[in-house]
């Protein structure tokens, strides 16, 4: 189909893993803001019924490209298709991840690569693929969805912290890297959000199934703080405030007390 001419101060957001969870709330976030969208993810059907809704409520144009992120080569052939169908992405949302909660030994090997695949390869992939047009106008936002587990090791959770800690890294680089530039890079860093990714973990572990709710954050607000961050050019945003103060806890204090208060949480987990 055809690209149709957009008035000239409507832009496009890219949001990987938009077909639920976070991404299907940003989806919404940034279509009411008035931005026209690409939805990422690996369900059509799901993206679809996404894009559907959003043109009716919202009059934006919506491009959806399923993809499975996870696959190698995926982000270029997803560059490709977003460059043949002559669409400039003005935001950039690398939300797509994956979470698996349990002790490091317990989890294959390939297990552990899924992770480290789309949280950190496929992320940065994306970056180095879509940053350098942005750069090239002047002008451009990129949204990463970290985690509070990138502040601090956590056990139970260990290689899925290490990514989302590189993940932070890469980004608070990125945005010094990039001043004066017109692009902003923030890292949304929410804590334990109610997703289907995070119920999926949840059944899945005993320990985790008995998190307390007032702890589980609500997925709208995290992804309207997300856009709004994103929106203001902000570097980090942890979206409720105990999540907050545990994040400046954990910078703040020594590593190997940090660690030790992790580890009592972490084991208990396994």
């Amino acid at each position: 189909m055809a690209t149709k001419t957009k008035p000239p101060h409507r832009e496009t957001a890219l949001i990987t893993g938009a077909s639920g969870g976070i991404g299907e709330s940003l989806a919404r976030q940034f279509a009411a803001g008035g931005f026209d969208l690409v939805l990422v993810a690996r369900s059509a059907d799901k993206l679809e019924a996404l894009a559907e809704r959003l043109r009716a409520e919202h009059a934006i144009e919506v491009t959806v490209l399923p993809t499975d992120l996870s696959v190698r080569g995926a982000p270029k052939t997803l560059f490709d298709a977003v460059k043949k169908r002559k669409i400039a992405v003005d935001v950039l949302v690398n939300n797509a991840g994956v979470l698996e909660m349990g002790a490091f030994a317990n989890m294959s090997p390939e297990r552990h690569q899924e992770l480290i695949t789309l949280n950190v390869v496929t992320l940065t992939d994306m970056l180095s693929r879509f940053l350098a047009p942005m750069i090239e106008r002047g002008r451009g936002r990129i949204l990463n969805v970290a985690s509070i587990a990138a502040f601090q090791p956590v056990p139970s959770l260990a290689t899925y912290a290490a990514t989302k800690a590189y993940v932070l890294s890469l980004t608070e680089s990125l945005s010094e890297e990039l001043k004066g530039k017109g692009v902003t890079v923030t890292a949304l860093c929410p804590g334990i959000t109610e997703t289907p990714m995070v119920a999926a973990a949840r059944e899945g572990n005993p320990a985790a199934s008995q998190l307390p709710t007032f702890i589980i954050g609500d997925v709208d607000d995290v992804a309207a703080q997300g856009y709004g961050a994103c929106m203001a050019g902000e570097v980090i945003r942890v979206p409720g405030a105990l999540n907050f103060m545990a994040t400046v806890a954990a910078r703040a204090t020594p590593k190997w007390a940090v660690r030790a208060m992790t580890g009592m949480i972490g084991r208990f987990a396994i």
